[in-house]
């Protein structure tokens, strides 16, 4: 199976779950993407989505100077992104109970 394909339709979740530990800038949160196994994940694809969750009223951002080049725009969940997080927790897991119970080899 395609991971690439599979993480079209989680990236959203991901990204606000990483931002639930700690703001980040968009390089930042492909790397702490990427260790936590999710290697195939594009950088255009986080930024985009970055973008498309702040414009959805998911996170907030702000601007810090950097000391290595440009400012960093930083992302940060704000309520409704916390809330759209836990919404999205749950249909996760009902989601993989339900395929687990279909991938049963004792079905």
């Amino acid at each position: 199976m395609d991971q690439s394909q599979l993480l079209k339709g989680v990236l959203d979740v991901a990204v606000l779950a990483v931002l639930r530990e700690s703001d980040g800038y968009g390089y930042d949160v492909l790397r702490r993407l990427r260790a936590a196994g999710l290697d195939e994940v594009a950088d255009a694809s986080v930024y985009g989505t970055l973008r498309r969750l702040y414009n959805a009223g998911l996170l907030t951002s702000y601007v810090e100077p950097s000391l290595e080049g440009p400012h960093r725009k930083y992302y940060s969940l704000n309520p409704r992104g916390r809330d759209q997080l836990v919404e999205s927790t749950k249909t996760w897991h009902e989601f993989a109970a339900a395929l687990g119970g279909l991938l049963a080899e004792d079905r």
